[in-house]
């Protein structure tokens, strides 16, 4: 039971460090990316993620505060 264990614990870490190597053991090292605004050819058609839009829709006026400057 205990070797099983110690078994599973040894690889589960290995496949860490594989997985990670580059981040782990260059200077600048990172996780790739994989935000759709991270990707230039999206970019340049104009896509972007849901998170993104529903940050820019909060930050916009309703029409109603539109309504409500031009009576003032």
């Amino acid at each position: 039971m205990i070797k099983t264990l110690l078994l599973g614990i040894a690889i589960l870490f290995i496949a860490i460090m594989l997985m990670g190597i580059k981040v782990f053991f260059t200077k600048k090292g990172e996780f790739p990316n994989t935000h759709i605004g991270g990707s230039k050819a999206m970019r340049d058609r104009g896509i972007s993620c849901a998170t993104s839009q529903d940050r820019e829709a909060s930050n916009r006026e309703s029409l109603i505060e539109k309504i409500i400057k031009e009576k003032v």
